[in-house]
């Protein structure tokens, strides 16, 4: 596989340069790996801090910035930051408002979030969690103890940023963060195989005429293989796994998510698949967002995002947001 990069075991580092070349409102510590806005701490905020592994671009440092989050830890490819990034980027974000850690449920993450959590309550800083585990494809899977942490971070991220702007209690933004992941459902699909660096080609088999549904974003097994399916066929599955699992009423967050291989002009006309399914189970979409937000490298295929949202929730949403990824109504 031809990839544009250096040499595989300086990835990171290399895309961090690249990240604080073009991105000068952020701080980067490529040394360390830690990711924070340049105006950190913000009196009076709580601040918002998550991290994973890289490869998910822009999840999670492209999203650093007014309106979401204050800092990001990034790990090596598909490996979690390690707990010293997180008390590091606590301690640089803490006004004494308090830190709230967003953690996508995968088995790294979730210790090394603990532990951090650990350390910086010893060095006096407040520190809230919130567990992000939206995926319904699968309950445990090879990185997991439950549900996979996918698409729904965005909208923690962004929602609970938002109400931080807002001077809100670090408790209150805490509940509310649960609250959206509560309401919020995902389902991948896999067209092609994802190429780490560090291998150099494709990290699993999948044979040209076939997909998987339910994969998760480092490559794991989802439901079962099937051959390939035309756009409004597996839009039909993803979006019917979604809603018989979120259930409810009311109008949806919905983001049409790619996984990095797959071009507009695909994710777009997915996206008129989507938006027929929802149509005709009578759902209705109040927000739409569409594009590459939640990756895995290379791999060819798309996630579906909903999330049950009330008036707060979508007034939240549209407030103002100023990131490296995603940047409205500033």
């Amino acid at each position: 596989m031809k990839m544009l990069i250096n040499v595989a075991e300086t990835v990171v580092a290399d895309a961090l340069r690249g990240l604080a070349a073009a991105h000068p409102e952020l701080t980067v510590d490529v040394e360390n790996r830690v990711v924070v806005r340049r105006d950190a701490p913000v009196a009076g905020k709580v601040a918002l801090v998550s991290g994973g592994g890289s490869g998910h671009e822009p999840l999670h440092a492209g999203f650093v910035g007014p309106g979401m989050l204050d800092a990001a830890c990034p790990g090596e490819v598909f490996t979690s930051p390690v707990p010293d990034q997180m008390v590091r980027a606590a301690a640089a974000v803490d006004s004494g408002a308090g830190v709230l850690f967003i953690v996508k449920n995968y088995t790294g993450d979730v210790l090394n979030f603990d532990m951090a959590a650990e350390l910086a309550e010893e060095e006096g800083v407040a520190i809230a969690k919130v567990l992000v585990d939206d995926d319904v494809a699968v309950t445990d899977s090879l990185y997991t103890a439950g549900r996979r942490g996918t698409g729904a971070t965005l909208f923690v991220e962004k929602i609970a940023g938002a109400a931080a702007d807002e001077r809100r209690p670090l408790a209150e933004i805490a509940d509310l963060a649960t609250r959206v992941n509560a309401a919020s459902r995902s389902f991948g699909v896999a067209l092609s195989a994802v190429s780490t660096p560090a291998k150099g080609g494709p990290t699993f088999d999948l044979p040209p005429g076939e997909l998987e549904l339910g994969v998760g974003i480092h490559g794991e097994p989802g439901r079962e293989r099937r051959p390939m399916m035309t756009s409004g066929e597996i839009a039909d599955h993803a979006v019917h796994a979604v809603l018989d699992d979120l259930g409810g009423e009311g109008p949806v967050l919905l983001l049409v998510n790619g996984m990095g291989g797959t071009p507009l002009l695909e994710l777009y006309g997915f996206t008129a698949e989507v938006h027929r399914v929802l149509g005709e189970r009578g759902v209705p979409v109040a927000r739409s967002l569409v594009g590459n937000y939640v990756t895995s490298l290379d791999m060819a295929g798309a996630s579906v995002t909903v999330c049950r949202a009330d008036e707060e929730m979508l007034r939240l949403w549209d407030a103002p947001v100023a990131t490296a990824g995603l940047r409205w109504g500033r």
